[in-house]
């Protein structure tokens, strides 16, 4: 474990993980205790900063999209949300009534609750009336409904096959529960919005190395160059310790912490 830290040089989520095997196999399969990892020198986690784009430049990614990645990247940016939250959304969880978004099971196990913005209700209202009508022609034609969590569909099977539990993106084709091993219909694969959002950036002759995630940096930053307040800023991206969320107070778009360097006073 010291050799990983100090000569192989790995981050501490790799020795963290060498090392949960190694207490793991030990402690539960040999039945023995392993007093001398206490003296292992640790890899230390370094902290860096989020990448942030500017307002201009994510404009100019969002305007290399077009289709469920152009909505998809909408709500990263619009509602703070994470790649895999914005793909499990369901129908039920789009609340255009009070312009709120209800994300369940999230980071933690946690359900909270985001703004909607009012700019993507209208393209987001003509995909579910779309996507409705696909619903009814899957539901005449018997096609099978979608995923659902394991307990749920033991004791509500027939949620599957009801609008509200719909995905707002779903996948095209249908693929294999891997709870009941019968033919379902799942979300979006992540893949295929993060290869869009990379090609993007790239069209957009963006330099930094920039992903489906940076739109949530770039929700917390920009807000906070508002004025909104931090603890709020906490709430909507779900952050269970508000350290978390000011990190975005060193990304800020004021120059180094907002300080005016004394060479620019002089000069």
């Amino acid at each position: 474990m010291t050799h990983l830290a100090v000569d192989a040089h790995v981050s501490a989520s790799t020795q963290n993980q060498a090392l949960q095997a190694l207490l793991f196999l030990y402690r539960c399969v040999l039945e023995a205790d392993l007093p001398w990892l206490r003296n292992v020198t640790r890899a230390r986690r370094q902290m860096r900063l989020p990448v942030v784009l500017s307002v201009a430049e994510v404009h100019g990614v969002l305007a290399q999209l077009d289709g469920t990645p152009w909505l998809v990247a909408n709500l990263l940016y619009g509602s703070g949300l994470r790649l895999m939250e914005a793909l499990q959304l369901r129908v039920k969880d789009v609340v255009m009534e009070r312009a709120e978004l209800i994300v369940r099971d999230a980071k933690g196990g946690r359900d909270r609750v985001t703004v909607l913005p009012t700019s993507i209700m209208q393209p987001l209202r003509v995909h579910l009336e779309k996507l409705h009508l696909r619903f009814n022609q899957q539901r005449a034609s018997g096609d099978p409904g979608v995923s659902l969590p394991s307990s749920l569909a033991q004791k509500f099977p027939h949620y599957s096959k009801q609008w509200g539990w719909h995905y707002v993106f779903p996948a095209a084709s249908l693929c294999e529960d891997v709870y009941s091993g019968q033919p379902i219909r799942h979300h979006v694969h992540e893949k295929a919005i993060q290869r869009a959002v990379s090609a993007a950036v790239r069209s957009a002759g963006i330099k930094q190395p920039a992903s489906c995630h940076t739109f949530r940096h770039c929700f917390a930053t920009h807000l906070l160059e508002a004025g909104c307040d931090i603890r709020t800023i906490q709430e909507l991206l779900g952050h269970a310790d508000v350290r978390t969320t000011m990190i975005y107070t060193h990304v800020l778009g004021k120059g180094c912490l907002g300080v005016k360097s004394p060479l620019d006073r002089m000069v």
